[in-house]
């Protein structure tokens, strides 16, 4: 459970995916002059260099964010998220969906980032610090049930574990639904890998009977390499704000291209 490192999978195409998706809600969720609480229940390590050794051996950025970046206009959220890391850290810096979170939201929201593995914990804890940002090492699931519902009521919470347990597929539906009838105004937004054996499809089924009034999401993209399991990603939001599903149609035609 703990060797998964995003390191070797930063910026790859389901990651332009899940954070086109996060900075368009971020975006959407602070036109209102009211703080939010932003929950991530499997964080990683914040920050990443598409440059480095991990990055270049797998290359998934290369397929991933450095071919899709010309998608998005100066203004989208996502590329603005960027430019700002950029400017701090370099044109090789990558975001993490927390760093995007934290680029993208304000001084007087609340963030609760939690991660287990102790090396992407430390590394994740030097990425992010600012007084509103919370870093726990500690199981993501279990942060997100003690906090809910948290205070500021208002917010988002994004669910994405490595997948590398199989359970999680069995016991994410019901998460889900325990957190929900605990905040039942929260912005939930499960990611999922789409993988060559559909090991998703259970999970998705049950959640769309749980949720009948959610939004699932998917697309397809080729293999990164010869025997890669994973062809597509997959998003699930319960609680969709105004536009997400404009905005995600948009991003289907972009991978359909590809």
């Amino acid at each position: 459970m703990l060797s998964y490192q995003h390191a070797y999978h930063a910026g790859n195409l389901a990651d332009v995916h899940k954070h086109a998706a996060l900075a368009h809600v971020c975006d959407y969720l602070t036109r209102k002059d009211k703080p939010l609480s932003y929950i991530e229940t499997h964080a990683g390590r914040g920050l990443y260099d598409l440059r480095s050794p991990e990055a270049s051996r797998t290359g998934e950025a290369e397929q991933g964010i450095l071919r899709a970046a010309p998608w998005f206009p100066d203004d989208h959220p996502y590329s603005r998220a960027r430019a700002r890391i950029a400017q701090t850290h370099g044109p090789d810096a990558y975001p993490g969906s927390p760093l995007i979170a934290r680029t993208l939201l304000r001084e007087m929201d609340s963030l609760h980032l939690a991660e287990l593995h102790p090396q992407e914990h430390a590394a994740l804890r030097s990425a992010l610090r600012a007084p509103n940002v919370h870093v726990h090492h500690q199981d993501g699931f279990a942060l997100a049930q003690s906090l809910c519902p948290p205070t500021p009521r208002r917010g988002l919470m994004l669910v994405d574990p490595s997948w590398e347990m199989k359970e999680d597929y069995a016991s994410v539906p019901k998460f889900l639904q325990q957190i929900h009838a605990k905040w039942n105004v929260g912005v939930l937004i499960l990611w999922y890998p789409i993988l060559s054996d559909a090991t998703h499809r259970p999970m998705t089924r049950a959640l769309a009977g749980a949720f009948p009034e959610g939004l699932m999401h998917e697309v397809a993209f080729p293999p990164a390499r010869k025997g890669h399991r994973m062809t597509g990603s997959g998003l699930f939001a319960v609680n969709p704000p105004w536009g997400l599903a404009e905005a995600l149609a948009r991003l289907s035609d972009r991978f359909a291209a590809l």
